[in-house]
C-alpha cells in the first residue's frame, strides 16, 4: 500500500513538471517593446489576477505573464498604446519571477511526501503497539481497524492471579471452580454430554472484586484472559461495534480456549426499547450481534464469557436467558471473617508491628468492600512512611480507617471556641443516646476534628455482621442520629445548622419503614410506591403509586416517627445531663476520646452522684451560637 502511494506521488510530480510548459514573468516595458518589434504571437488577458498572458514567436513553447499596470481601466488600452514610454506608468511593478509553477510543484510533491511520510510511521508504531497489546496478534493500522476489536489480550503467563489471591468469596469461588474444571478438561464434561454455562455474570456492588475473580479463573484455568469494556462497543458511526463484537470472536476462537471478560456490560446490554419511527440505534445493533455470537458457538469451542455489572436490573431479558448469560455469581461486601482474609492478602508484603491484630481491623470496617480494605492498607503503609517507621502499627490502621470512612484531618480549618463547644456537645449526645437507649452498636470513637465535609463525627463498630434490621433497632438508631439535635437544644436553647445531614437520614428511614419495610401501625404490611433502579448501583428510589390522601397520611407518620426518636433522645440527655456535661468537657480538653473512656467517665460521674459529691461546672454558654449557611456541609455528622 505505501509503494503505491509512493507510485502515485512519482506520476503527480512527471505530470506537473513535464505536462504543461512553465510560465515565466517578465517586466512591463519588453512586452511593449516586443510586441512594437512583432515577436509577440499572441496576447489574452486574465482578469482574475489583472495580468497579460503573452506567447512570444521565438518561443513557443514558454508563456510569459506581465503585470497590468495601475491606472488603466481596461487591458485592450495597454495594448493599443505600445507607443508609450513605461515613464508614463510610475505604478508597474518592475519584478522578475522565474520557474514560479517550479515552485508550486516542489511545495506539493513535499506535502504530499510528508503525508507519506507520517503515514508509514503511524502504520509501523500502531502494528508495534497492537502488538503488544495482543500478544504478537497485529490487527491493522489506524483508519483500516475502525472496526476490530480493543480487547487486550493477557496471556496466562502474565495474569498472575489465583483464587489463593482472592479471599472473602467462597460461594463465589465455589461456583467458578466448575468453569476452571471445563477449561482445564473439557473432554471430562463432553463425554457425559454436559453443557457447562457459555456466560457467568458477576453481579454486585463496586470494589467487591468483580474484575479480580475473572482474572483467577484465568489464572487457575491457565488460559488467555482478553479484556475489554462494554462502552468500547458503543459507536456512533453505524456498524462499528457490530464489527468489534465479530473480531472479538474471532480472535478467540483462534485461542480457544480462553476467556473473554467484559467488564461493565450494562453499557452495551441494557434493554432494547420499542422505537417510533422505525430504525435502530447503533447499540441495539451491537446487541444484537453479542446475543448472535454467543448462541452460535461451536459444540466445541472451548470459549467462556464473563461479564460484570452492578446494574443486573438494566440488562436485556435475551442475555440472561439459558444458552447465554445463564449463570448468575453475586459478589457482596465481605463478612467480618472475609474482612480479615482479605486484609491479610494485602498484608503479605507490609511489615506489621507485633501488636496489630488485623481481627480487630476487620471489626471496625463493616460494610467495606475488597477495595475499601485495599486502599485502607495503602493509607496506613502511607502513614506509616510519613512518621519513619519501619512497620505498620495500630495506630496508622486504625488513623486509615478513620481516613477511609470520613476522610484525613483538617487540623487548619480555622473554627471558633463557641463553635468547638457546639460540636462538643453535639458528639457527646450522639455518644450517650447509642450508649444508653439499648439495641445501637457500642461506641469506638468520638471526636471533634474535622474531617472531610464533617465539623465531628461520632463512630459506632457492631459486634457481629449484620443483614437484618427490626423495628425496635431502627427507632433506637434514629434516636441515636437525633441525639445531637437534642444535645444542642438541650445545652443552648436552640439547634444549628450542624445536624442537617442527620435530620436527612432519619427523614429517609422513617419513610422507608412506612414505604418499604410496612412498618408502619397506620397503613400496616403494605408496599407504597415502586421502587426505580438498583440497590447495587446506588441510585434506587421509590416512584409514587397512592393517592394524594395517602401521601399526606405518610407524610404525617412519618412526621410522628421522627418526633417518637426527637423525645426519646431529649428524655435520656436530661436524665443523664451531668454526664452529657461531663464527657464535653473531656471531649474539649482532648478533642478525641474512645469507647473506653467514654465509659470510664460515665462510671466516674455515676459514683460521684451516688456519693453527693461536687460534679464539674458545666461550661459557661450565656449565648447561644448561630451558624451560617457556609457552615452546614462542615459540620455534616456521620452516624454510622
Amino acid at each position: 500500500m505505501a509503494l503505491g502511494l509512493v507510485l502515485i506521488i512519482f506520476f503527480i510530480g512527471f505530470y506537473l513538471f513535464t505536462g504543461r510548459p512553465q510560465e515565466e514573468k517578465i517586466e512591463f516595458g519588453q512586452v511593449l517593446a516586443k510586441a512594437a518589434n512583432g515577436e509577440v504571437k499572441t496576447i489574452t488577458t486574465n482578469p482574475n489576477n489583472h495580468s497579460l498572458v503573452v506567447v512570444l514567436k521565438s518561443q513557443p513553447d514558454k508563456n510569459y505573464s506581465s503585470v497590468y499596470p495601475a491606472g488603466k481601466s481596461h487591458l485592450h488600452d495597454i495594448f493599443m498604446t505600445v507607443g508609450i514610454p513605461l515613464d508614463n506608468y510610475p505604478d508597474v511593478k518592475q519584478e522578475v519571477a522565474v520557474g514560479e509553477r517550479w515552485r508550486v510543484s516542489f511545495l506539493l510533491v513535499a506535502i504530499l511526501l510528508l503525508v507519506s511520510g507520517v503515514y508509514c510511521w503511524l502504520r509501523n508504531r500502531n502494528n508495534q503497539d497492537e502488538g503488544e497489546r495482543s500478544g504478537g496478534f497485529s490487527t491493522g493500522f489506524g483508519p483500516t481497524r475502525v472496526g476490530r476489536s480493543r480487547a487486550r489480550l493477557v496471556t496466562p503467563q502474565k495474569v498472575g492471579v489465583t483464587f489463593a489471591n482472592v479471599a472473602g468469596a467462597v460461594e463465589a469461588k465455589q461456583e467458578l471452580a466448575e468453569v476452571v474444571e471445563f477449561l482445564k478438561h473439557p473432554e471430562k464434561f463432553l463425554a457425559l454430554g454436559a453443557r457447562i454455562p457459555k456466560g457467568v455474570l458477576l453481579v454486585g456492588p463496586p470494589g467487591t472484586g468483580k474484575t479480580l475473580m475473572a482474572k483467577a479463573v484465568a489464572g487457575e484455568a491457565n488460559v488467555p484472559f482478553m479484556c475489554v469494556s462494554g462502552s468500547e462497543f458503543v459507536e456512533m458511526f453505524v456498524g462499528v461495534g457490530a464489527s468489534r463484537v465479530r473480531d472479538l470472536f474471532a480472535r478467540a476462537r483462534k485461542m480457544s480456549p480462553c476467556i473473554i471478560f467484559i467488564d461493565e456490560i450494562d453499557a452495551l446490554g441494557r434493554k432494547r426499547k420499542l422505537r417510533t419511527g422505525g430504525g435502530t440505534e447503533e447499540r441495539e445493533q451491537t446487541l444484537n450481534q453479542l446475543l448472535v455470537e454467543m448462541d452460535g458457538f461451536d459444540g466445541d469451542t472451548n470459549i467462556i464469557i464473563i461479564a460484570a455489572t452492578n446494574r443486573p436490573d438494566v440488562l436485556d431479558s435475551a442475555l440472561l436467558r439459558p444458552g447465554r448469560f445463564d449463570r448468575q455469581v453475586t459478589l457482596d461486601n465481605p463478612d467480618c471473617q472475609g474482612r480479615t482474609e482479605i486484609l491479610k492478602v494485602h498484608a503479605t508484603k507490609k511489615p506489621l508491628a507485633a501488636e496489630v491484630n488485623l481481627e480487630r481491623i476487620a471489626k471496625q470496617t463493616p460494610g467495606f468492600s475488597g477495595a475499601d480494605l485495599m486502599n485502607l492498607m495503602n493509607e496506613a503503609a502511607i502513614l506509616a512512611a510519613r512518621r519513619n517507621r519501619k512497620d505498620i502499627s495500630l495506630s496508622e490502621l486504625e488513623e486509615a480507617v478513620d481516613r477511609v470512612m470520613a476522610g484525613p484531618e483538617r487540623r487548619s480549618r480555622l473554627v471558633s471556641e463557641r463553635e468547638k463547644v457546639t460540636t462538643a456537645y453535639h458528639e457527646v449526645g450522639h455518644a450517650l443516646v447509642a450508649r444508653l437507649i439499648g439495641t445501637v452498636d457500642p461506641v469506638q470513637k468520638v471526636s471533634i476534628i474535622a474531617r472531610g465535609r464533617m465539623g465531628g463525627y461520632t463512630r459506632v463498630t457492631p459486634e457481629e455482621d449484620r443483614t437484618l434490621w427490626t423495628k425496635t433497632q431502627l427507632q433506637d438508631f434514629m434516636a441515636f442520629a437525633l441525639g445531637g439535635v437534642a444535645a444542642e437544644e438541650l445545652t443552648f436553647g436552640e439547634s444549628t445548622t450542624g445536624p442537617s445531614n442527620d435530620i436527612e437520614r432519619v427523614s429517609g428511614i422513617a419513610r422507608t419503614m412506612i414505604c418499604e419495610y410496612g412498618m408502619s401501625a397506620t397503613f400496616g404490611p403494605i408496599a407504597l410506591g415502586q421502587k426505580q433502579g438498583s440497590d447495587f448501583g446506588g441510585n434506587s428510589s421509590l416512584q409514587a403509586n397512592y393517592s394524594n390522601t395517602i401521601a399526606y397520611q405518610i407524610d404525617q407518620e412519618v412526621q410522628a416517627m421522627v418526633a417518637q426518636a426527637f423525645s426519646r433522645a431529649t428524655q435520656i440527655l436530661t436524665r443523664y445531663n451531668l454526664h452529657l456535661i461531663a464527657l464535653a468537657n473531656l471531649l474539649l480538653e482532648k478533642e478525641v476520646i474512645s469507647g473506653t473512656e467514654l465509659d470510664e467517665v460515665f462510671e466516674q460521674v455515676e459514683r460521684e452522684k451516688s456519693s453527693n459529691l461536687a460534679v464539674l461546672n458545666p461550661y459557661p454558654t450565656t449565648e447561644p451560637h448561630f451558624l451560617g449557611e457556609n457552615d452546614q456541609s462542615n459540620l455534616d455528622r456521620t452516624a454510622v
